[in-house]
């Protein structure tokens, strides 16, 4: 559809954009064929970051996938439930940790409570009801992109970062700083030498966060006991031969 307008890359991105919203929209008339509009919730939501499609269009937003900043971690959901839910924007600080004590809450499920202590996301059905709904205002999100080779606690500054209000606190060139993603998206000004009892709040709470995250990482010490070669990519071998591969990654 757009070849020949745009370049190759950018013309495969708009395309697919248009597959979705072309297969979103067969969905949604589905739905109505079926008579169960008003009393189906369907939510869509993207992946966290851009890659390709960073220099068509970021929003202005610093950083894409495989990066702490908000341009890497971001993501949007749209909620549509006619009869349920009015429509409205919402810019409280959620994510998708908030998505299964919703779905609960909503089907009337009860989270055992053993399961309910260890959660460490909200429900959103308060915002559903009302997007200005006073809700956890002082939360904070924790981002680190775990990428390493062997042990994570050497690497815990690595890609990292923490969501608070309206700041982003981002490890950048062996320290921290702090952003206002409300005044400046593109994080180009750095406040941390004018709000050091943010700096250290953030930074104290990021230290008991990666204390807390550690003892969960299970499968640490597997690279201990691993195949040499990932099984999957050994079968795939067999199938197609080392031609069809490409790194880690089947063409």
């Amino acid at each position: 559809m757009y070849a020949g307008k745009v370049d190759d890359k950018v013309a495969s991105f708009y395309g697919m954009i248009t597959n979705i919203d072309e297969n979103v929209g067969k969905l949604m008339a589905k739905v109505r064929e079926l008579g169960m509009e008003d009393n189906t919730l369907v939510v869509f939501l993207n992946d966290n970051g851009g890659t390709a499609g960073c220099s068509v269009f970021n929003a202005g937003m610093r950083g894409g996938k495989v990066s702490a900043f908000n341009g890497g971690t971001r993501a949007m959901s749209l909620w549509r439930w006619p009869g349920t839910i009015k429509p409205a924007a919402c810019d409280r600080l959620t994510a998708h940790l908030d998505m299964f004590p919703t779905f609960a809450e909503l089907a009337a499920a009860k989270v055992p409570d053993d399961v309910e202590k260890k959660l460490d996301g909200f429900s959103l059905v308060p915002l559903l009801e009302n997007p200005q709904a006073g809700w956890h205002d002082e939360r904070m999100l924790f981002t680190h992109v775990g990428r390493w080779e062997k042990g994570a606690e050497p690497q815990k500054y690595g890609q990292c970062s923490i969501r608070w209000q309206k700041y982003l606190q981002v490890w950048e060139h062996g320290k921290w700083c702090l952003y206002d993603l409300q005044a400046d998206a593109g994080e180009t000004n750095n406040l941390a030498a004018h709000r050091n009892e943010v700096l250290g709040r953030l930074d104290k709470a990021y230290d008991a966060w990666w204390t807390e995250i550690l003892p969960c990482l299970v499968n640490e010490q597997a690279w201990k006991t691993a195949p040499k070669i990932n099984p999957y990519k050994e079968q795939y071998r067999k199938q197609f031969g080392d031609a069809a591969t490409n790194g880690d990654h089947p063409k």
